[in-house]
C-alpha cells in the first residue's frame, strides 16, 4: 500500500484490527477471529481489499496455521464477493514480503486482492502517480459488506 497515511499506534493494519482509529474501521468489511478484510485507502481499482492478520507480524512464517487459515478462507471470501459485487475479469492476489518486493508496510503482513477487467485503467497509477475510481470507499463498503455477513453466516 503507497502512500500510507501514518497511525497513531504506528501501524494501520493493527488500527484497523482493534478499530482504534474509526475512519480506517469503517473501512473494514469483514472481521474474523485471528484476521480481517478492509478496502485499501489508495486502491488501484474499485474493491481493492487486503486481508491482514489482527497479530502484528511481518511474514507468513511468523503466522500460526490457524492465521494462515483464517487469512486464506477470508481471501477465499474475498475473492467471492468481489466476483458477485464486480464481475471482474480476472483478479490479481499477491502478498508483499519486504520493502524491495514492493511492500508500503513491511512489518504487517496483508494479502493484497485487486479486481481487475481487460483495458482497465490501473495503468495510470504506473504511469501518471494517479488513481481513476468511479465509486467512493464507502459505497464499496455499502456494496461488499453484506456480501461478507452472507458468506460467513
Amino acid at each position: 500500500m503507497t502512500g500510507a497515511v501514518p497511525s497513531a499506534s504506528g501501524c494501520i493494519f493493527c488500527d484497523g484490527a482493534t478499530a482504534a482509529d474509526p475512519a480506517r474501521a469503517e473501512l473494514v468489511v469483514a472481521r474474523g477471529r485471528l484476521a480481517y478484510v478492509v478496502l485499501n485507502l489508495y486502491p488501484y481499482n474499485n474493491g481493492h481489499l487486503m486481508v491482514a492478520p489482527h497479530r502484528h507480524i511481518a511474514s507468513l512464517a511468523a503466522a500460526s496455521s490457524d492465521e494462515l487459515s483464517e487469512m486464506m478462507t477470508l481471501t477465499r471470501d474475498a475473492e467471492i464477493a468481489l466476483t458477485e459485487a464486480y464481475q471482474p475479469q480476472g483478479i490479481n492476489i499477491g502478498i508483499n514480503i519486504g520493502r524491495p518486493a514492493g511492500a508500503g508496510i513491511v512489518d504487517h503482513v496483508h494479502i493484497h486482492l485487486v479486481p481487475r477487467w481487460t483495458g482497465d485503467t490501473s495503468f495510470i497509477s504506473v504511469f501518471g502517480d494517479t488513481r481513476v475510481l468511479p465509486e467512493e470507499l464507502r459505497d464499496t463498503v455499502k456494496r461488499l459488506r453484506p456480501i461478507f455477513e452472507r458468506l460467513g453466516s
